[in-house]
């Protein structure tokens, strides 16, 4: 009983980055901030390996498996809830544990389809975009405003989901995703948390994923160095 450390920072990090990078992106994209748009792609590239990776290494709250559960699962809970019989659980309930890889699959969705799509005039373009064709590219760009829309979506309907476990059931879930720590009125397990030999090699991973698709994901140590060397494209080069 009491406070008990729920969320460790790395998964509150990555939480509270994603809404300041989202906001970042967005008005980046409104009014044609391109190369910093492309920039803050890169650091969300980044954010969702990261996530994926640690949701593997990270500590048992943080762990894809402890949170994801099948439909049976989610079914139960939901009918346990209605029913006011809820059990106390530490962390993701199994409809918050597909909420989180729902958002996880959009961003990357997002990311990936920034990162190879072109404007209408080839003029601006992904790191990634010499790997598909014109067509492909342009086809990628008007993809990546739509599936922005349905993140808009989901973020409205996470939005409403918080208000209504905190003003109908009186779970404030923002204080904990800020603090760390939740109090529970009864006895639960408590969450066992990753040693920061992992989180080291977690953020490594990451970074060094989303520097090789700065580069344009060269195949080579030559590739590389040139593409580390070449200065950025004019607006007539990415044209041609």
């Amino acid at each position: 009983m009491g406070k008990v450390r729920l969320w460790d920072a790395p998964v509150r990090l990555f939480h509270w980055s994603v809404v300041a990078l989202f906001g970042a992106l967005w008005w980046t994209g409104e009014n044609g901030k391109i190369d910093l748009h492309k920039t803050i792609g890169l650091v969300m590239l980044g954010l969702v390996v990261f996530r994926v990776l640690w949701g593997f290494l990270g500590g048992s709250t943080a762990r894809f498996g402890s949170f994801v559960k099948g439909p049976g699962a989610v079914l139960a809970y939901l009918r346990a809830s209605r029913e006011g019989k809820a059990p106390t659980i530490v962390g993701h309930n199994p409809l918050g544990g597909w909420s989180v890889l729902v958002l996880l699959g959009l961003l990357a969705l997002q990311v990936g389809l920034g990162l190879i799509a072109q404007d209408s005039d080839a003029v601006a373009s992904g790191p990634l975009n010499h790997f598909v064709s014109y067509d492909t590219g342009d086809a990628a760009g008007e993809a990546h405003e739509v599936v922005f829309n349905i993140l808009l979506l989901f973020v409205a309907l996470h939005v409403a989901a918080v208000l209504f476990y905190l003003f109908v059931k009186r779970d404030n879930l923002v204080h904990p995703m800020l603090s760390g720590h939740k109090a529970f009125t009864q006895a639960v397990e408590h969450p066992t948390f990753a040693p920061a030999w992992r989180l080291i090699v977690s953020v490594i991973l990451a970074a060094a994923f989303a520097g090789w698709v700065a580069l344009g994901a060269p195949f080579s140590l030559e590739q590389a160095k040139q593409a580390w060397q070449a200065p950025p494209p004019s607006a007539e080069e990415s044209y041609m």
